[in-house]
């Protein structure tokens, strides 16, 4: 099909003019639009279906760039440091360079940056956080290779990056926005691991 391949530029240029693409992350497929682009997210909702009311992850090409987008305290700092770029996303605080209707109007915003190398290499060439949620409709598993990104959304993408994602335990979710963190959903980064990290009791 002439929508997967292996162009990174031309599956950036799909993403800046607002595009849905599909790519390889360390734990499953993805699909990724840019942030801030408003028609690019209502269509990544349609393609994804009816879905619960939580927001996408931004993902962001460099650790640096972190703080552009959210408060980084001492304890995000902490984990920042030790565990990205990797499988870690942390909810925190958005800064208003981050739209509301990416974070559900909440102001918090889980980001993570990734250590995957044609992900890191696709947002820098967008120059543009993504919104990701795995590749799969709703209610369905996430896809880990690109025939089960075809079986699931065949050409309504733009473009399919034609790489198999590594198919690894999904990331760990941590919650830094109230006083006590919070583990949401322990992935590869054990939740003692985390605790420890922090300072905090078990």
């Amino acid at each position: 099909m002439n929508n997967v391949g292996k162009d990174l530029n031309l599956a950036a240029t799909h993403l800046r003019a607002g595009g849905v693409v599909a790519f390889p992350t360390e734990t499953v497929m993805g699909l990724g639009v840019v942030y801030d682009n408003m028609t690019a997210y209502d269509r990544l909702n349609y393609l994804k279906g009816k879905r619960e009311n939580k927001p996408y992850t931004l993902m962001i090409g460099k650790v640096e760039d972190i703080e552009r987008f959210a408060y980084v305290d001492e304890r995000a700092k902490k984990l920042i440091d030790k565990y990205m770029p990797g499988p870690l996303t942390l909810l925190l605080n958005a800064k208003d360079t981050v739209p509301n209707y990416v974070t559900h109007d909440t102001g918090v915003v889980g980001v993570r940056v990734s250590d995957h190398p044609i992900v890191s290499e696709l947002i820098n060439k967008v120059n543009k956080p993504l919104l990701v949620p795995s590749a799969n409709p709703s209610n369905q598993e996430p896809a880990t290779t690109v025939d089960k990104v075809l079986i699931y959304f065949s050409d309504a993408l733009d473009y399919i990056i034609d790489d198999d994602s590594n198919g690894e335990t999904p990331s760990t979710i941590v919650d830094l926005t109230k006083k006590d963190a919070k583990i949401l959903r322990e992935g590869k980064i054990l939740r003692e691991e985390i605790l420890n990290s922090l300072g905090e009791k078990l």
